[in-house]
């Protein structure tokens, strides 16, 4: 194993947000998932989930002085740093917020978005019920999530790919496979669900693929777990750092309107 070709060290997780956003990767389906909530002016969008305040820009341009943006996260640091960022923009505010409990009056919001946040939530269906509890009729719900038991990484042991993509449903992603279930869950809570959009990051460099998916780290953790021997884990990582490279996941952007 080369081990300069891994990131040793987890970073923090407004860096990661942050690099994540402005990779190609994130700006690609960041712009789809813009486009698909089909802002207007005036509108009164929720960002569910809304992390260091990476989209809140984006949307508040969308909405222009006339509208109102609402950033909500659990995480007091995220609300920190998100409050920062949006310093003196009188249209745009961040709440500290349980998804699952939203302090927001029913049918009051016209748009909504949640990016990559019900694969960490305890119940995304009561989540649903909420975000569809505060829109208004007609309103837009707008998600993305990846699925992680697609998760495929090319070795010569398929059943070392299937052990580390299984340790990762299992055990790192607490709704591993929330990308499916999506378009059900939101129908479920009373939402129509016109359009589901795959996307599929396809990764050929294995330090780009390391930055999003934390590939050593991950499988240290797998060890621990029991699903990799040590043996097991230094084939693993050798192989990949030797190439060629390959890792795809998908990731749906999923429509609901209510």
């Amino acid at each position: 194993m080369t081990p300069s070709a891994f990131e040793t060290a987890k970073p923090d997780p407004v860096s990661y947000l942050d690099r994540l956003a402005t990779s190609d990767l994130g700006r690609s389906y960041k712009r789809r998932m813009l486009d698909e909530l089909d802002l207007r002016a005036g509108h009164r969008v929720l960002d569910l989930g809304c992390g260091p305040g990476t989209d809140l820009q984006a949307l508040a341009r969308a909405v222009t002085s006339t509208g109102a943006v609402i950033g909500f996260d659990n995480d007091q640091t995220m609300v920190d740093a998100a409050r920062t960022r949006i310093a003196g923009q009188a249209m745009v505010d961040v709440r500290h917020a349980d998804i699952h409990d939203l302090p927001v009056p029913d049918h009051t919001a016209d748009r909504a978005r949640t990016d990559r946040v019900l694969q960490h939530v305890a119940d995304p269906l009561t989540a649903l019920g909420e975000i569809r509890r505060v829109l208004r009729p007609g309103g837009r719900l707008v998600m993305g999530e990846p699925d992680w038991e697609t998760l495929a990484v090319d070795h010569p042991d398929s059943h070392l790919t299937r052990a580390y993509t299984r340790h990762v449903a299992e055990r790192v992603v607490r709704n591993a496979g929330i990308g499916r279930q999506l378009a059900r869950l939101a129908a479920e809570s009373g939402f129509t669900v016109p359009t589901v959009i795959p996307v599929t990051p396809l990764f050929r460099d294995v330090q780009v693929a390391d930055t999003v998916l934390g590939l050593e780290r991950t499988t240290r953790r797998a060890v621990e777990a029991g699903y990799f021997s040590d043996q097991a884990a230094e084939a693993w990582l050798s192989h990949l750092t030797r190439g060629p490279f390959f890792a795809a996941v998908t990731f749906y952007i999923v429509v609901a309107d209510a």
